[in-house]
């Protein structure tokens, strides 16, 4: 059909030939002035085919509708079928947006698992465990492939997903058993060999916990994924983190000298990447540095900062977007601007903020705080919650503005205990922005420092 033409005239009446129980993608919107709208697709019609091949999730939508040759098989959400005959112009959108797809679940029941270590009341989503190749590859999530079957492996290879992201936490069989608490998980070594053979590359994660995945059994798992070669790009090794509701736990937390005994490790796998290959290819996490007292490297170190997601290389990519951002920052003589942060990072974040005090004229206070909802043993600051903000910035008239994490907040404006960042601000006499690095805040106009 050509692109003038009317496509919705052009589709064709055919007899339905798919399972009603066959699993289906689903139009949640369709963008104005685009081709699907010309078509007449409407808000829940049904994708069930293009060019012939069945279409079970979003990976299939996109994939199959990278020709500019379509012919697309659809439900109307008035129960009738009809093929849509597209010819698109190179590099035109069809004007899809899909119902997001449902998660795959996750089987294992990881005694460290964060998800296992919420509180009950929280909103429902929260509590859902994916465990889902397809959100690895789209989102960069970690999954530990535990669920992976037949079909699914000959995707991967089919369409390319990589890289993968893997939390794969120790190749030693036995082990991984007991970390995942699953004994009828697979053979990590192996379904990544497979993969590797067809050019699937990875990014690892091992999250260890002090006495089942650390000393002998770390070494021989970097072992074994060093020697998949250049299938494996990189690997994080992260200390377990629990909270005060990680009930299934009974294994031993993270001391100083664990945590030192592991940088130790980890840097002669760094010395041995660079000797070979080039790359340090293994990397600790910030919590790793930060819970040895040892100082954080630079963002060299970090090359292109391939796991920041995973908290590795964070704190040196503050610094670098500091170095490179100080210099527009305005004058602020007087202002007086307060920080939240959570317990880990408190002792950096004064360098930082003198840093920014020098530059600026203003006056800046570290405002430390513990995580009420979690415990005292989640240090981070993104997971600090609003009754946080609430109980630490209740009587802070003292302040010209109140600068929190970003992270601490989703698309919606909800903090992790649905507390909204409205309501918080609305809670307080002095203004409270977001930020993630400083200077999306407090660069520009000198008056955006005392914006409501």
């Amino acid at each position: 059909m050509a692109r003038d033409a009317n496509r919705r005239e052009g589709a064709i009446a055919v007899f339905p030939y798919f399972s009603p129980a066959a699993r289906m993608v689903t139009v949640a919107r369709v963008r104005p002035g685009t081709i699907a709208d010309e078509l007449g697709i409407k808000p829940g019609t049904e994708l069930l085919a293009v060019n012939g091949r069945e279409v079970d999730d979003f990976l299939d939508w996109e994939f199959l509708t990278a020709d500019d040759t379509l012919l697309v098989h659809a439900r109307l959400p008035d129960g009738e079928e009809l093929e849509f005959d597209i010819e698109r112009p190179e590099g035109e959108s069809l004007g899809v947006e899909l119902v997001p797809p449902s998660v795959r679940r996750c089987a294992n029941r990881c005694e460290f698992c964060f998800i296992e270590g919420l509180p009950k009341g929280l909103r429902r989503n929260l509590y859902i465990r994916d465990d889902d190749y397809r959100l690895s590859f789209a989102y960069g999530n970690f999954a530990t492939l535990s669920n992976l079957k037949e079909r699914d492996e000959k995707r991967i290879i089919e369409y390319r997903l990589s890289p993968i992201y893997v939390s794969v936490h120790a190749t030693p069989w036995e082990a991984r058993k007991i970390l995942l608490n699953n004994p009828r998980v697979p053979n990590i070594v192996e379904q990544l060999t497979r993969l590797a053979g067809h050019g699937i590359q990875f990014h690892c994660q091992m999250v260890i916990v002090p006495g089942i995945n650390d000393g002998d059994v770390l070494e021989a798992s970097l072992s074994d994924l060093w020697n998949l070669g250049e299938s494996v790009i990189t690997v994080a090794v992260v200390p377990v983190g629990l909270t005060q509701f990680n009930h299934l736990f009974k294994g031993q937390s993270m001391s100083r000298e664990h945590a030192s005994q592991l940088l130790a490790a980890v840097g002669r796998w760094e010395e041995r990447g660079l000797r070979e290959r080039g790359t340090r290819w293994v990397f600790g996490s910030d919590e790793l540095y930060l819970l040895s007292g040892q100082p954080l490297p630079d963002a060299n170190f970090y090359e292109d900062f391939p796991q920041i997601e995973n908290g590795v290389g964070a704190v040196a990519s503050l610094r670098q977007r500091l170095d490179e951002g100080i210099a527009s920052l305005p004058g602020m003589p007087g202002r007086r601007i307060g920080v939240v942060t959570g317990t880990a990072m408190a002792p950096l974040m004064g360098e930082l903020v003198q840093r920014i005090a020098e530059r600026t004229g203003a006056s800046f206070e570290v405002i430390r705080t513990e995580n009420s909802l979690f415990g005292s043993g989640v240090t981070t600051a993104g997971l600090l919650v609003g009754a946080d903000m609430r109980r630490v910035l209740a009587d802070r008239n003292d302040l010209d503005l109140i600068l929190i994490p970003a992270e601490t907040i989703n698309d919606d404006g909800l903090f992790l205990d649905d507390d909204t960042f409205d309501a918080v601000k609305a809670s307080l006499s002095v203004p409270i922005m977001a930020s993630y690095d400083f200077m999306d805040v407090l660069a520009g106009e000198p008056e955006l420092a005392g914006a409501a």
